[in-house]
């Protein structure tokens, strides 16, 4: 399993922050967020999860959120950390909550950005997606569509020539084996579909902040569904703060005019909330 062990660049202060990527991204796509974190004193892990970027690429392996948190686990038992503070983006934001319920007294604080699984997609509509119909529709997937989709759902309608990077990064894989991404690709959202965590957001015992840019539309299945069941998806202003309500005790961070990657879209604004974040955690 691949993963960034970055070290502060000022005085430490002896806490970390673990960072977990989405499906369409890698440990990379943090960088702004890692440079930023290790400037305040922090140490940074970024995990590329087995399956994806620079990880190995079992196509046999049995995906699940439950597999994946275990070996994030593992991982830091590997490098001596015992409690860190998770954040969890898009797809990561899944197993980051699977991870704080299979592991609370290992999380500092579990940070959620723009992540998907606010809803149970099958339960609101969505019908099942056979691995071999996900396959069918990955094997189609080309750079014009992956721009297409990211600029309305991950950049709120807006284009900037640095986003093109990230979609070089994700077409990469199909162009050295397309067969065996698509394939990946269709298991990976087969596990998303199938593994809903948002029946058990009542049972997280850890401090938690959700950070959502409004702008995002994410809703895994739509393409799949009619025009009305489409409407009743991916509703992130009413899904961000039924979920703030359903988590004990949690924090609602809103970016009323960013999309799925707020991250990268405006990374400032984002990491000087992140900041605001990991300061009230550590200040008590």
């Amino acid at each position: 399993m691949a993963y960034m062990d970055v070290k502060p660049t000022t005085e430490a202060n002896g806490k970390t922050v673990v960072l977990l990527h989405g499906k369409n991204f890698c440990a990379a796509t943090w960088g702004e967020t890692i440079r930023a974190l290790s400037a305040a004193g922090y140490r940074v892990v970024a995990i590329d999860q087995i399956g994806f970027c620079k990880s190995s690429k079992p196509i046999d392996y049995q995906y699940s959120f439950h597999q994946l948190a275990t070996n994030s686990r593992s991982l830091l038992n590997q490098l001596k950390i015992d409690k860190a503070v998770v954040v969890g983006h898009s797809m990561g934001g899944m197993l980051a909550t699977r991870y704080a319920l299979l592991y609370p007294d290992n999380v500092d604080a579990l940070f959620l950005v723009n992540p998907i699984g606010l809803e149970d997609w099958l339960a609101k509509g969505v019908p099942y997606v056979s691995i071999k119909d996900w396959y069918k529709n990955q094997l189609g997937l080309t750079a014009k569509k992956a721009r297409n989709y990211q600029q309305n759902t991950y950049y709120a309608g807006q284009w900037r020539d640095d986003y093109q990077h990230w979609i070089d990064m994700l077409m990469m894989p199909y162009k050295a084996d397309k067969e065996d991404s698509a394939w990946l690709s269709a298991i990976h959202y087969d596990m998303i579909l199938t593994q809903p965590v948002v029946h058990e957001f009542d049972q997280l015992s850890v401090p938690t902040w959700l950070f959502i840019g409004e702008k995002d539309n994410t809703a895994i299945g739509k393409a799949f569904v009619s025009d009305e069941v489409k409407k009743r998806l991916g509703n992130y202003p009413v899904l961000a703060r039924k979920t703030a309500k359903a988590i004990p005790g949690s924090h609602l961070v809103l970016f009323d005019d960013l999309g799925h990657s707020p991250q990268i879209q405006d990374p400032e604004r984002f990491q000087q909330s992140l900041m605001n974040a990991l300061n009230n955690v550590f200040s008590k």
